[in-house]
């Protein structure tokens, strides 16, 4: 009798080993095996999933893949229908991690089969997945179409209200039907449904709250603007913000998308808000957040904002240094020959520094008088007007960024050249002397001019019979 019987087993294994090699892909199993499961906050979640072809896993957007937080490790399953395994663990759990988790499998012929475990991580400070209570979420109305406040709750057994003011929607499974893992679904909304929504949970006393505006989408942006000025520069280790400013026409309303450098890996914090004080437009707002930038921060940071078809987006370019730098130059030469007379002459540096030095300017190793109207510094440059031969000399920028303790120097040399002129009275030809044939007379030149000029001597004869001639 015994013999009969392992003959038996042994011949529905390999029957079973022969069917699923020659039937089509199998969904793959979880375990543990349920629809749901629930854990609690900080808790440490394993999943494993066996599968007839090679396995991946795909779970709540926001937890990153190869953090601290989540592994997965592959190995060979003692499931001859289902030889491939997988275990997902991830650590302390939260509240934001409730959600779907999917083991999918995949053949060579691309077709897949998933199998999906819905995890609630219960926290009783965060009964509510998502919670919103300064700034909507906007959910969008379409004609014909089921509405869904997605108020998803952390455990199953949460009781959750509905609201609109002060009136209480009924859950009758018709009009209004609730679902811990999707919210509230309203199959067929009608006019009661527009406007601000409030859903409300209790957990030991304590009423938690998570708001949501519902409204027919009218495309209308207006404008978009950042509070910065392009490029952003700044220094390591310090803290960047950008906030996001959106007008709209007053019944439209808008979604907000940031997308940046480390988008995903990078901790941020995202600030949202409305201001509905103006009766033609609404204004949204969004704030970037980033503590403690890293050079990796460095990149364009875009706003994109969407409404219905319309879309708009700013850009700004962050540029993040190590530490701080001064880096100046003449642009050609450092000395400079001008001509007085000359209206101006502007000295020719150039200065890339950061974060932006104190300016001195120095001539022939003294400051410069401050209240001249002869001297003029425009940023780093320097512009001398009504050019003297007094300004001739040697002056240098010293550039300083005291908090650091940390300086430049440049020099430049000023040549003024002055245009030559004589010094003597010019001789009338109508008044002149007369002199003796044959003496001697010593004729002078006095000229001036920077550099030293020179006096070239000409002169003409007169003719005997010239009237000038005696």
């Amino acid at each position: 009798m015994s013999y009969v019987l392992i003959t038996f087993m042994l011949y529905s294994q390999v029957g079973n080993v022969v069917t699923a090699r020659s039937s089509d892909l199998l969904a793959p199993v979880l375990s543990p095996r349920a629809k749901q499961h629930v854990i609690s906050l900080n808790q440490t979640l394993q999943v494993t999933c066996r599968g007839s072809s090679r396995i991946s896993w795909s779970w709540p957007n926001h937890v990153i893949n190869g953090t601290e937080r989540i592994s997965i490790i592959n190995f060979n399953s003692w499931d001859s229908d289902r030889p491939y395994c997988s275990n997902l663990t991830l650590s302390k759990a939260q509240a934001k991690d409730t959600g779907y988790y999917y083991c999918n499998s995949s053949s060579s012929n691309a077709r897949q089969k998933k199998t999906a475990l819905y995890i609630f991580v219960k926290d009783k400070h965060s009964p509510f997945v998502e919670q919103h209570t300064d700034f909507p979420k906007v959910v969008l109305m379409m004609e014909g179409k089921r509405l869904i406040i997605p108020c998803r709750v952390t455990a199953p057994n949460l009781t959750v209200t509905l609201k609109t003011n002060s009136l209480s929607f009924i859950v009758d499974g018709k009009e209004v039907m609730w679902d811990s893992k999707r919210g509230f679904v309203i199959p067929r909304p009608t006019y009661r449904f527009i406007g601000l929504l409030t859903c409300e949970t209790s957990v030991n006393g304590r009423m938690f709250r998570s708001i949501y505006l519902t409204h027919r989408q009218v495309d209308g942006i207006n404008k978009v603007q950042l509070n910065v000025t392009n490029p952003v520069k700044m220094l390591s280790g310090k803290t960047l913000a950008i906030k996001c400013t959106v007008t709209a026409k007053l019944n439209s309303r808008v979604e907000i998308i940031w997308d940046f450098p480390g988008k995903g890996n990078r901790s941020t914090s995202i600030t949202n808000r409305i201001d509905q004080t103006d009766r033609r437009i609404n204004t949204f707002y969004s704030i970037l957040v980033i503590d403690k930038v890293l050079t990796s921060d460095k990149g364009n940071y875009v706003c994109q904002v969407k409404s219905g078809e319309s879309v708009k987006k700013r850009k700004a370019t962050v540029k993040v240094y190590d530490k701080p730098f001064i880096n100046a130059r003449c642009r050609k030469s450092c000395i400079a020959d001008v001509l007085a007379g000359q209206a101006a002459y502007r000295f020719p540096v150039k200065v890339k520094a950061f974060p932006r030095p104190e300016v001195l300017w120095l001539k022939n190793g003294q400051p410069l008088p401050e209240r001249s109207t002869r001297y003029k510094i425009t940023g780093y440059a320097l512009t001398i007007r009504d050019i003297s031969e007094e300004d001739v000399g040697s002056y240098s920028i010293i550039l300083g960024l005291k908090q650091w303790n940390f300086y430049k120097n440049l020099t430049f040399s000023l040549n003024v050249n002055v245009k030559p002129h004589i010094c003597e009275k010019p001789v009338s030809s109508q008044n002149f002397e007369l002199y003796p044939l044959g003496s001697k007379q010593i004729l002078s030149c006095i000229a001036y001019g920077i550099p030293i000029p020179r006096i070239q001597w000409a002169w003409q004869p007169c003719a005997q019979n010239s009237s000038k001639a005696q």
